[in-house]
Parts: C-alpha cells; sequence; structure tokens
C-alpha cells in the first residue's frame, strides 16, 4: 500500500513538472511513398557495361537491381524493395552503385552502341535475374564472358572510372529536386528565462540575514541582559526573607 502511495506520488510530480524546464525539439518528418510501377509482367533486364547493375529499358522510369534490391529515384530521394512493384521504403543515402551508372545508358541501349562498340546486350528475364544475379557478381560472369557484349570493349582503367565517378557525383548535387530535399539543421531553442529562476532562488546565509535586519543582532544581548536582571532581583528577594526570618525568632 505504501509503495503504490510512492508511485501515485511521483507520476503527479512528473505530470505537473513545468513545461519549460523540459526544453526539447520534436521532428517528425513525413517522408512520401513514390507511386506504384505497373508491370503487365516481370520485367527483362539488361546489364550496365563495366557494373553488375540491372536496368528495365522497357520501363520509362529508371528501375535498378543491384545487390539484391530494386532501387528508384522519384523527386529527389532514394527508395528500394525486395520487389519490383511493391514494398518500397525510404533510403536516407544516394547507393554506392548509382554513380557508376552512365547516365546515357537508355540512348546508349536504343542506338546497340556503346562508346563507339558494338553493343549486343542480352535480355535476362526476370526468374533468371533472381537465381543468378549473386553468383554472377562473385564469379564475375560478365567480364568472362565478352565483356558484357560490347564488342572489342576494353574497361576502362581505374583512375578515369574514379574521375567519371566523381563527375557524376557533382551532377547528381547540383539537380533542382536533389537540393529540394536537403533539410536544414535542427537547431536547439534557447532556453527560456523562467528555467534559471529556481537556481536564482538561493536559500539566504544566516549572516545574510543579520545584513538584511540587523535588529535581530542586536535584540539578543537586551533579552539575556534583562534575564540576568531578573535572577538577581529573585536572588535580593529570597536572602531579604531568610533576614527577616531570623529577626522574628
Amino acid at each position: 500500500m505504501k509503495r503504490l502511495f510512492l508511485e501515485t506520488l511521483l507520476l503527479a510530480l512528473v505530470i505537473a513538472a513545468p513545461a519549460p524546464s523540459l526544453a526539447r525539439v520534436d521532428v517528425n518528418v513525413h517522408i512520401a511513398l513514390p507511386p506504384p510501377i505497373v508491370f503487365a509482367a516481370p520485367p527483362e533486364l539488361i546489364v550496365i557495361p563495366d557494373t553488375y547493375v540491372y536496368v528495365a529499358p522497357e520501363i520509362e522510369e529508371d528501375i535498378f537491381f543491384w545487390n539484391g534490391w530494386w532501387w528508384r529515384l522519384w523527386e529527389g530521394r532514394w527508395y528500394r524493395s525486395h520487389y519490383y512493384n511493391r514494398g518500397w521504403g525510404h533510403y536516407s543515402n544516394v547507393p554506392g552503385f548509382y554513380f557508376d551508372v552512365d547516365p546515357g545508358w537508355r540512348e546508349y541501349y536504343r542506338d546497340n552502341n556503346w562508346y563507339g562498340h558494338r553493343w549486343r546486350y542480352e535480355r535476362i528475364p526476370h526468374r533468371r535475374l533472381q537465381q543468378n544475379w549473386k553468383g554472377w557478381q562473385n564469379d564475375r560472369h560478365w567480364e568472362r564472358k565478352g565483356t558484357w557484349g560490347v564488342q572489342s570493349y576494353q574497361p576502362r582503367p581505374q583512375q578515369q572510372r574514379q574521375e567519371m565517378r566523381q563527375q557524376r557525383q557533382k551532377q547528381y548535387h547540383q539537380r533542382p529536386e536533389v537540393q529540394k530535399q536537403r533539410q536544414p539543421q535542427v537547431q536547439q531553442p534557447k532556453p527560456q528565462h523562467r528555467e534559471a529562476a529556481p537556481q536564482a532562488r538561493k536559500a539566504i546565509q544566516p549572516k545574510q540575514r543579520e545584513a538584511i535586519n540587523p535588529q535581530h543582532r542586536e535584540a539578543a544581548p537586551q533579552s539575556r541582559k534583562g534575564q540576568a536582571e531578573q535572577d538577581r532581583q529573585q536572588r535580593g528577594g529570597h536572602e531579604r526573607g531568610k533576614e527577616d526570618k531570623q529577626d522574628r525568632k
């Protein structure tokens, strides 16, 4: 019973605590999900040269498959799912593969030409991709099989690929829809003046009380002197009473 009373009292104190003393910032950001993409049938994909990124060229919106996930960019934000047509969730960063993908891949696909070389890409059914993508990546399948279907193609040196990657990254961050999604940093509000009030109210020390009201310090000696005078008068009265008794005798 006593424990229940103490718990109830503690809860009441927490509820009654003043709001300014609990300064905090609550940020609740709602991120909308992209609209679904309608597929008449599971998509066929092709692999982008120099990568292990797969794309669905017959779909108007760019949708990628990489490392076991489906990826899409919508209104400056990235989303991913284990399914090509549902289950999209927000992804807070740019996926690592994206800056390795040449932004002109659709044009090269239509022309069957990859940087001046005949591109005989292979169409990969959805089911076959799901069954083999990991093994292909581990075994470097597309390098060994005709360099991604590009005739007489030599992969670019690592330094050149890195330079192109940095250039694409810079161009990506300059896109208006990407800049729009950059959120400003949330600053903590300054403490309110009411928070400092309890700290300012310190207990008054004895010396401060004497300085505020000096009469208390003077009254103490006077009261002790009056008490001594009263004690002497009482002792004198007793002595005179004894002398009167002796005289009568």
